[in-house]
């Protein structure tokens, strides 16, 4: 996948936005307006989704190479995907449904409600 296609996969999820954030340097996807992505402008091979922090361990630990910490988020369970490694499309495209799963459900209850399901794959 490149970052254009990241980009159009997040949007085709139920209720996803997009919005410039830090000065036009950051694409954010969100959610009911919480993050569930975000894409750096300058340099199209990284992206960064929500995980939680269990999840977020076992995936750096499994693509060492291609999944880091993203530290800039000040928080441990964002992590950083390299598009341009050995991520499979699939595994791209789980990862990205999973950061947004994680963050929808996080919702306060009456937007949960108001949630479509996510389509099957």
């Amino acid at each position: 996948m490149n970052i254009e296609s990241v980009r159009e996969y997040c949007l085709t999820l139920p209720l996803a936005t997009e919005d410039m954030a830090f000065g036009d340097d950051y694409l954010l996807l969100r959610v009911c307006n919480r993050i569930f992505a975000c894409i750096g402008l300058a340099d199209n091979t990284y992206f960064v989704v929500k995980c939680d922090p269990d999840r977020a361990v076992e995936l750096r630990e499994r693509y060492p190479d291609d999944v880091l910490p993203a530290w800039h988020w000040n928080k441990k369970y964002w992590n950083q995907l390299r598009l341009d490694g050995r991520l499979s499309d699939e595994v791209i495209r789980e990862l990205i449904r999973h950061s947004y799963s994680e963050v929808a459900h996080k919702l306060p209850l009456k937007l949960r409600r108001e949630l479509p399901a996510l389509p099957d794959e």
